[in-house]
């Protein structure tokens, strides 16, 4: 038995191993879902509704004015939009013309969204006003709307945002910009356009959607979709939570339109089941709660750090969570105890799922009961197979129980990037499977995530896996979160660097993280460096981007190898111009010494001299004095001894 299939013997009861394969493109299925629930509220932003039947009829007035602007079936259609109404009016209108919907963030840099419409080639774009200073790069030729979101609220907030009040004119701000000259209104480009009346020419077969990949481990790319891709996965997402009611639920629609979570768990599968669909522009708390109290939410789509904060902002509030049947948090590992607190405030299931966007992105899931395992990636969605392989050399299965690279094929995996032969390549082994790039491992008959593979630190020879890092120091006291990343160390390969944020008043020496962290983690694993961040860099939807981790790391490294470069030439200047100055002081001191001593000298010959000079005068004298007395001696004793002499001869 294969692992797939023993894998589906953990399956919550009801659901199917295969799903029927869509045969028709994503309009015909909003319209055929339009048709039978007319009145229901499709859209709901800020209290303002859109029902299923003004939903078609905006998309096909959205489709008409796309073709007065000379979009054809295969154009790409760029849309740089936050969650709003117009931004679902134009993913449908797109689609009905058969074009292809190109996604952006609108909080991207210019530079990234330059580079993506290179990869791209669109001609056509439908913008937030408050990006377009962020489009500037496009060319003459482009035809760019500008999209005013505040036309979408309802009237009363509207006319507030008018009041010539400061905050209403900061929130105005908030909200808008003035449309520069060479941009169209699509507000007046919708308003004039005649709707478009013909079928979707796409088959199911055909590239509905450009959606870019997260980034946070290399060069984003678009992620091909067809209409058979995306709508599989909504077929395996509603039957993998098939106690959900068609025609009844709330769906809040948070995660952006595009990330592929967001795009098809929350946008689609809402549109598929007739749900009411409450859009947020951005992530807000306060705008969540509040929206709770109005349209109580039955299924809740997020990310662990939405849950953490909603339960967080709840706490001490009259905030009523208990509408909320059923989530499903994807993106990141879900911790088992914020699961646990979730489903406790509102008395629901919490499941998590995993994905990628090349697989639209869901391939695998926690079972919708008692049975399923907290902390596990879970099990293979219907009609996916699963292989667990060795990264080396994927054509090999691992033994049970090993670590291994997760590969997936099912009717959710796309056929490759858009004008990216060379990367389509790399992604897919050479019998056709979706290689994930994650490390897991079967354990109790679930899969569990071990890391990405791109993302392992390599220490002295042995694999560390950053999430077992940071499981370890997570758990430590004063540690409030931790991303644990590799840096070149020459020799031993990369240390194994924490990065981590510390709770208020808190401390921790490495001494200490090592001491805690050796309980779970072998030696070699063991951090040897640690960095005190304020916060983490987080994606949008809040994962943690080790990427940028390791790069703010090692800039900061770099910076302080430069510092202390330049310090120490800054050290060897001022020394060496120390020693130029005593150099040059030595050799006063020694000239002047030399004068000293010359001048010494000097005096001391002019004295030797002028005392030599006087005791030669004084010895000349002495010996002129005792050679006259010596005369006079002589004299005297020659006439002394003369007269002697005559006494003696008388």
């Amino acid at each position: 038995m294969d692992l797939t299939s023993r894998l589906r013997a953990f399956y919550a009861p009801g659901v199917a191993y295969e799903i029927a394969t869509p045969d028709q493109p994503i309009p015909h299925m909003v319209l055929e879902v339009a048709s039978r629930y007319p009145t229901r509220a499709a859209i709901d932003f800020f209290a303002r509704q859109l029902s299923y039947s003004e939903l078609a009829q905006d998309m096909r007035r959205c489709a008409g004015a796309l073709h007065q602007a000379g979009v054809r079936p295969g154009d790409r259609v760029a849309l740089v939009m936050p969650n709003c109404p117009q931004h679902a009016v134009a993913v449908l209108g797109t689609m009905l013309l058969g074009a292809i919907v190109v996604e952006h963030n609108p909080l991207a840099p210019s530079g990234e969204l330059q580079s993506e419409y290179e990869r791209h080639g669109a001609r056509v774009t439908i913008a937030w006003s408050k990006t377009l200073e962020k489009l500037t790069f496009l060319g003459r030729g482009h035809i760019t709307f500008s999209m005013d979101l505040t036309s979408a609220l309802p009237t009363a907030s509207r006319l507030a945002l008018k009041l010539p009040l400061k905050a209403a004119r900061e929130k105005r701000d908030q909200l808008t910009s003035p449309r520069p000259a060479w941009a169209r209104s699509w507000t007046r480009a919708m308003r004039a356009a005649t709707p478009w009346e013909g079928s979707c020419p796409s088959s199911v077969e055909d590239v509905a959607l450009l959606i870019h990949t997260g980034g946070t481990t290399g060069v984003p790319k678009a992620a091909a979709l067809t209409h058979a891709n995306l709508q599989a996965n909504v077929e395996q997402c509603i039957a993998w939570v098939s106690v959900l009611h068609e025609g009844a639920e709330v769906f809040y629609c948070i995660l952006p339109l595009f990330h592929a979570f967001g795009f098809t768990a929350s946008f689609l599968a809402g549109l598929r089941l007739g749900a009411t669909i409450a859009m947020f522009p951005k992530f807000d708390t306060t705008l969540v709660l509040a929206a709770q109290r109005r349209l109580p939410c039955t299924f809740f789509l997020g990310v662990p750090p939405m849950y953490e904060r909603l339960l967080t902002a709840a706490e001490g509030t009259d905030a009523d969570l208990s509408s909320i049947h059923f989530s499903l948090s994807g993106a990141m590992p879900l911790s088992a105890p914020l699961a646990q607190k979730w489903e406790e405030a509102t008395g629901g299931l919490m499941i998590e799922g995993y994905g990628m966007t090349e697989a639209s992105p869901v391939l695998l899931g926690s079972p919708l009961a008692s049975s399923r395992a907290r902390g596990a990636l879970g099990l293979p969605f219907p009609s996916t197979r699963v292989r667990i392989v060795d990264p080396e050399n994927p054509t090999r299965d691992v033994a049970d129980g090993d670590v291994g690279e997760l590969i997936a094929s099912g009717p959710q995996v796309f056929s490759g990037y858009w004008n990216q032969d060379d990367e389509t390549a790399e992604v897919f082994t050479s019998d056709g499977w979706l290689r994930t790039g994650d490390l897991v491992q079967v354990r109790d008959g679930f899969i569990y995530m071990a890391d990405r593979r791109k993302e392992m630190i390599n220490s002295s020879g042995f694999n560390v896996y950053p999430s077992q890092v940071e499981d370890a120091v997570r758990s430590m006291p004063g540690v409030a979160d931790v991303a644990a990343v590799g840096v070149p160390a020459g020799e031993r390969g990369e240390d194994v660097v924490a990065a981590i944020v510390l709770e208020a008043g808190a401390s921790v020496t490495l001494a200490e993280l090592r001491k805690w962290a050796e309980k779970s983690l072998a030696h070699y694993a063991l951090p040897r460096q640690i960095v005190v961040m304020s916060e983490l860099p987080r994606s949008q939807l809040g994962k943690v981007m080790r990427k940028k981790v390791r790069e703010q790391i090692m800039g900061a490294q770099a910076a302080a190898t430069e510092a202390v470069a330049g310090a120490r030439e800054a050290m060897s200047e001022a020394m060496a111009g120390a020693r130029d100055t005593m150099s040059e002081k030595v050799a006063v001191v020694r000239e002047s010494m030399s004068e000293a001593v010359a001048g010494a000298r000097d005096t001391m010959s002019e004295k030797v001299a002028v005392a030599r000079e006087s005791m030669s005068e004084a010895v000349a004298g002495a010996r002129e004095s005792v050679a006259e007395a010596s005369s006079e001696a002589m004299r005297r004793l020659t006439t002394t001894t003369s007269g002697r002499a005559n006494q003696d001869e008388k």
